[in-house]
């Protein structure tokens, strides 16, 4: 029977809120999508989850974060403790012996073992296919030798479809000299941008070329790569996993700000001086510089700051009319009647602004209702179409009372010391914070936001704005954490 404190629930709810926002969806998903709270008592959390794998990553990689978000919900919480949920359903048939022997002095297996490690491997098949294969009778040797297959290179990502443009045309540059081989010349490149911004095109499209050219080329994701060498620990094949990845001639990793463990970072930082002092050449993509990926080691974040970081903005107007154009053309291949008035990609580019990925969404969306209906692209039709895709120019919806909540929890503060007319450093730091982004996420006046903080003056509002704006473009840590709070407001 579960027995949990009064509002237990909708903190859990809250801890989960809050950890989706700081480790983003894919980490949160992968690791925390079937973590239940089981009992939140005398201090004590006990959250439950379906295998001894997922148990034993959390205890070591997710501890202390979990523990500081408890605790900023709950002041007694001393203790998280990490339960293996049983199984509760009786076997019918007889179960077949692991092919493994086990190990001397090792208890026999029960029903219940047996479950957990047949809940190891369905967790095992998502983040450790290299592992699962054991199951089918692979050796460790060949686990070691999955890693040089790498993940999958989408055939349209090339250099041919990338379109080129002022936001763009360094990180372009550079990945194409690292595509032609030759000398070394950026080691590590470091591509970093948003979501949607073409720094994955950039690294397929290297790593297709320089696979053609005959060089022996490893693209991964940092999951696929933290799976593998996870996978290879557990079928005891480490040594020959490490070996192997040293002997490649380009190793791609991309989306970096997902690598997590700190023994898998080591070994990452491992790898990444062999290759680097062998003249191997490394391209590394994440969604922020490396200074800011605060997650990563202060070695791995130094290794990969010593080579060329290249930053890739958001396309102007005329990279996205380019894009649209080029899609077009490309989409007529396949449908030779196709056709987008100039206004309407006029109207498209102005409008859906923020990424290449969301300009190639309302081109299908065009696409698809162009084909299905047989009606003519009109402006009028794409307004109806690409109306959730295009930036509203409604005020933002997040509420005052919201910033001052998320604020004071933050801090470890009240929402009664931001009204406060208190003065010292620990109140005044999150009472600016608080005023700047209710200035900047909400619709409000200066004065009607001093009045909502304590009836201060609206000069007082302004210069706290002001203040911050100016320490966020000195100090990375401030500007991030900023960003933190309001993808925690906006979530």
């Amino acid at each position: 029977m579960q027995v949990q404190e009064a509002g237990g629930s909708e903190q859990w709810k809250r801890v989960k809120k809050q950890l989706r926002a700081e480790l983003g969806d894919d980490v949160f998903t992968s690791w925390f999508a079937r973590v239940d709270l089981e009992e939140h008592q005398d201090g004590t959390v006990r959250l439950s989850v379906p295998t001894r794998f997922l148990k034993q990553w959390i205890q070591n990689n997710y501890n202390d974060q979990l523990m500081g978000l408890w605790q900023r919900e709950c002041d007694n919480v001393h203790r998280i403790e990490l339960t293996v949920r049983g199984a509760i359903r009786p076997r019918q048939t007889p179960i077949a012996k692991p092919s493994l022997a086990a190990p001397q002095g090792s208890k026999p297996a029960t029903a219940e073992t047996r479950s957990d490690a047949l809940s190891d491997a369905a967790q095992v098949t998502r983040a450790q296919a290299a592992t699962a294969a054991l199951g089918r009778g692979e050796t460790s040797s060949d686990n070691a030798r999955d890693v040089l297959q790498g993940a999958a290179l989408d055939p349209k990502y090339t250099f041919e479809t990338f379109v080129e443009g002022e936001s763009n045309n360094l990180a372009l540059a550079a990945a194409r000299q690292v595509a032609a081989g030759g000398a070394v010349t950026f080691n590590p490149l470091y591509l970093h941008a948003s979501v949607g911004l073409g720094k994955t095109h950039l690294m397929q499209a290297v790593a297709a070329k320089a696979r053609a050219s005959g060089r022996k080329v490893l693209y991964l994701t940092a999951e696929h790569f933290m799976y593998k060498f996870v996978a290879a620990l557990k079928s005891q094949s480490a040594l020959a996993f490490k070996e192997n990845l040293r002997t490649i001639d380009l190793l791609l990793i991309d989306d970096m700000q997902f690598l997590h463990g700190k023994q898998v970072q080591q070994e990452f930082c491992h790898t990444l001086n062999a290759l680097i002092d062998g003249a191997r050449q490394v391209i590394v993509a994440a969604d922020r510089a490396p200074s800011e990926l605060d997650t990563l080691d202060d070695r791995v974040r130094s290794r990969l700051s010593g080579g060329l970081v290249v930053g890739i903005q958001e396309p102007d107007f005329a990279l996205r009319r380019n894009i649209l154009a080029t899609r077009v053309d490309t989409a007529r291949k396949t449908y030779p009647q196709f056709d987008v008035p100039e206004g309407v990609l006029d109207y498209v580019a102005r409008h859906v602004a923020s990424s290449g990925r969301d300009l190639e969404g309302a081109l299908n969306r065009l696409i698809a209702h162009n084909q299905l209906t047989n009606q003519p692209i009109t402006q009028e039709m794409a307004e109806m179409t690409l109306r959730d895709l295009v930036r509203s120019s409604e005020p933002r919806r997040v509420k005052i009372e919201d910033i001052q909540r998320v604020v004071s929890k933050h801090y470890n503060v009240t929402k009664a010391d931001l009204l406060s007319a208190r003065r010292t450093r620990t109140i005044v730091r999150p009472r600016q914070i608080a005023m700047y982004l209710a200035k900047v996420m909400t619709p409000r006046s200066l004065p009607e936001i001093g009045r909502r903080f304590g009836n201060r003056d609206h000069t007082t509002v302004l210069h706290a704005v002001r203040k911050i704006e100016e320490m966020a473009r000195a100090d990375y840590a401030l500007a991030q954490e900023l960003e933190l709070l309001k993808r925690m407001l906006d979530a």
